[in-house]
């Protein structure tokens, strides 16, 4: 097809026009009838978004995707394209890319008409189909529309009410494509309403010229329901004309939640070499999924999934930065490179007043920690229970080594000998390790020897404090009388005020 130059060519073929819509639906119900994959890269929506989109491209509908930031709306509007048809023709030359058999515009008409079937053809690749375009308070109903070129008009020596004087905006320039504007409440109440007539009468109206173009435009916009309350909101005729609303969410599991992470983080072949324990996975998403249920954080801002994309990929540059200070060739992440991922969460939370009383840093610290509180009894039997059992306790050795005055820093610099060594002095904390977890490796049994002491300390058998770049661990009881676990004035506490 693509060796179709002119109008005659294209008609001595089987082409035949349809809109966007039926295009979409087309080849979606050709993808659905193959069991192809569609919507690659979107995780966690194969039972709720996925089906609800496929019914509104089904139905013919525009759509609304309205959901907390970070859930992957705007994604899901790009991956459209790949609906539509890989190659259109369009007539050479035009501004809104008329369709060959059915033109729209007077520029369109007029080639036509003096051309014939030697009208010149092209050919627009899907990928040059999709416009998309953020809502913001500066955003005019020329950007949109378009708008009366005065210089055109002087220099054609036409009225202002011939078409050709007319600047088409974005919106006209979308014909026969998709056409997305994120965080709709955004946009002005009375630029909203320059949608009506686009949406269902198909009319355009600039500076009182009234033009009917019947354009053909998939609308697909996205909203955040903070918007509603905080920024402004989708105008009720406006939100009545698009036709299906479709609700996205978080990942309702740690393992869409991982899968998702992965996939999105952007790390270098180097840190891709360093050693990532499946637990150390998992408590970076954890920490989100605390973030979610936190009361010091306003979830109708939400927490986006970016949150633990930027945490994994500064809990590995954590773990690479002590390779490279201490010139190692090999390395692997461990529960004290968890404070590397603070900035990350401090980044993308939005705290309520009390939140902001405690701070940002002090809330990542408490996240953290109710993700390595959530995650231990996983792993290890809950240390409470341990205590008020009649059984042996298995901490028993552990515990008793703090409570005779013996401390343990941790931190994120220290070199891999001398981290196997500290640990080693505590007296049966491998034996606790190994007895639960014997075919582990010693990266791994190191790594869960230091998770056994955060989740003692988170349930209060063992002093924790938080120290720069690491954690300090000691007897509970005497950390509630001396507040501080360290004289050194090279791990001085953190004020996370």
């Amino acid at each position: 097809m693509l060796n179709i130059k002119t109008l005659g060519q294209l008609k001595a073929t089987n082409y035949t026009p349809r809109s966007v819509k039926d295009e979409l639906r087309a080849n979606l119900i050709s993808r659905l009838q193959q069991d192809k994959a569609d919507f690659d890269g979107i995780l966690g929506y194969d039972d709720t978004v996925i089906p609800e989109l496929h019914t509104a491209i089904l139905s013919r509908h525009n759509v609304l995707l309205l959901g907390l930031r970070g859930q992957a709306k705007t994604r899901i509007a790009r991956l459209m394209v790949n609906l539509l048809d890989e190659y259109v023709p369009y007539v050479a030359g035009s501004e809104i890319f008329d369709d060959p058999l059915l033109p729209i515009s007077w520029y369109a008409k007029n080639e036509i008409a003096n051309k014939g079937d030697d009208t010149p053809i092209g050919w627009l690749h899907r990928s040059e189909r999709y416009t998309e375009k953020l809502a913001t308070p500066d955003v005019t109903v020329a950007d949109l529309v378009g708008d009366v070129d005065p210089i055109k008009a002087a220099t054609l020596k036409l009225t202002y009410n011939d078409e050709r004087v007319i600047h088409f905006g974005l919106i006209p320039r979308a014909h026969r494509g998709i056409f997305v504007i994120n965080e709709l409440p955004d946009l002005q109440a009375r630029i909203q309403v320059a949608l009506f007539n686009m949406l269902q009468e198909k009319d355009i109206q600039i500076r009182g010229f009234k033009l009917r173009l019947p354009l053909d435009i998939q609308f697909v916009f996205t909203a955040n329901p903070e918007d509603y309350t905080n920024r402004g909101s989708i105008v009720t005729p406006l939100k009545d004309r698009i036709e299906s609303q479709i609700l996205t969410h978080y990942p309702k599991t740690i393992d869409i939640s991982r899968t998702i992470t992965f996939q999105e983080a952007k790390l270098t072949p180097e840190q891709k070499l360093i050693e990532v324990d499946g637990l150390l996975k998992d408590l970076v998403e954890q920490v989100a999924f605390e973030a979610r249920k936190s009361e010091f954080i306003d979830q109708k801002s939400g927490v986006s999934a970016r949150l633990t994309i930027s945490a994994f990929e500064n809990l590995v540059s954590t773990a690479e930065r002590r390779m490279l200070i201490n010139k190692e060739k090999k390395g692997a992440a461990r529960i004290a490179d968890l404070v590397g991922i603070i900035p990350a969460i401090t980044g993308k939370i939005e705290l309520v007043y009390e939140g902001e009383l405690e701070g940002p840093v002090h809330i990542a610290i408490k996240l953290i920690s109710s993700a390595i509180k959530t995650l231990f009894t996983e792993y290890f039997p809950d240390p409470v229970k341990a205590k008020k059992s009649k059984k042996v306790n298995i901490y028993r050795e552990v515990i008793d080594w703090f409570t005779n005055g013996h401390k343990l820093d941790i931190t994120d610099g220290m070199t891999q000998a001398q981290y196997k060594k500290d640990l080693q002095l505590v007296p049966g904390l491998r034996d606790v390790v190994k007895t639960l977890h014997p075919k582990l490796s010693e990266n791994q049994t190191l790594l869960l020897m230091e998770f056994v002491l955060h989740g003692l300390a988170e349930y209060s058998q063992l002093g924790k404090n938080y120290l720069n770049g690491g954690f300090g661990f000691s007897d509970m009881l005497g950390s509630l009388f001396s507040g501080d676990f360290d004289d050194d004035d090279d791990n001085d506490d953190v004020d996370f005020r």
